[in-house]
């Protein structure tokens, strides 16, 4: 029991902002954190959706219901996968050998590349969410979990562009068989939850999260050869966009 709760403080001081008890990371603790991951999601999720019926109560106009549907996941999650999406979006707009790459990605500068792809995400973001109905938004709140349940699947499953990082460490430290069957199992979860809120919606949902998951694994693997924590950062944040629009363009007209 103790090496699960500490498995849970693990994941949440890694991948939000919430507040969590100090303790030393080791081995078996960090064992089974990417179980915990998805619930981060679902912190997210229920945090949106509070948002969706106050932003009814108070009257709040679109442009404003968007900004803040765009903020709370950057807010909970401390930025961290946004940080990976543009460390990616540099290394790849650099068109350098994979070794240059990996050591782009390491860099904390930001590049053209990062400045011009941010520009463009929270731009697109922003956009399809000023259009969110309330309804669309309770079955989108399921995806942040979905995100992070294919994510840590990810980690736990592709190889490893190299021995060293976060996405190398959590990989080497899990125990890969149980924290897959958790995190398909959270997955699947995840799916019905949307299918049974709106199948018309929750099939799309689910099929861009796929697609966006195979086609980053296959970039990570032509470009870097292998995943790394940037690079599934980069992930998480295309394939929750990517569900948005999956979701809120299928509203029709208001």
């Amino acid at each position: 029991m103790k090496i699960w709760l500490e498995s849970l403080i693990v994941a949440f001081s890694l991948y939000s902002k919430i507040p969590m008890p100090q303790i030393k990371w080791t081995e078996q603790n960090m064992r089974y954190a990417l179980c915990f991951f998805p619930l981060v999601g679902v912190v997210i999720g229920v945090v949106m959706r509070l948002w969706s019926l106050a932003a009814e109560m108070i009257g709040a106009g679109s442009i404003l219901r968007a900004a803040v549907y765009v903020l709370i996941p950057v807010i909970i999650s401390g930025g961290i996968h946004l940080d990976g999406l543009l460390d990616t979006a540099d290394a790849l707009g650099s068109w350098q050998t994979k070794e240059r790459r990996l050591e782009i990605l390491k860099d904390s500068r930001a590049g053209a590349f990062a400045v011009i792809v941010c520009c463009g995400y929270f731009l697109a973001a922003a956009g399809i969410w000023s259009e969110a109905e309330p309804e669309s938004v309770l079955i989108l709140a399921a995806g942040f979990a979905l995100s992070r349940s294919f994510s840590g699947f990810g980690i736990c499953t592709f190889p490893c562009a190299k021995d060293s990082g976060l996405a190398a460490a959590f990989s080497n430290a899990a125990d890969r068989k149980k924290t897959r069957i958790c995190l398909a199992a959270e997955a699947a979860a995840c799916v019905c939850i949307m299918l049974v809120l709106d199948w018309r919606k929750g099939i799309p949902a689910a099929a861009a999260a796929i697609v966006v998951c195979l086609l980053c694994r296959r970039m990570a693997l032509l470009k870097f050869g292998g995943i790394t924590g940037d690079i599934q950062g980069f992930f998480l944040q295309l394939c929750e966009l990517a569900m948005a629009y999956a979701v809120i363009l299928l509203q029709g007209g208001r």
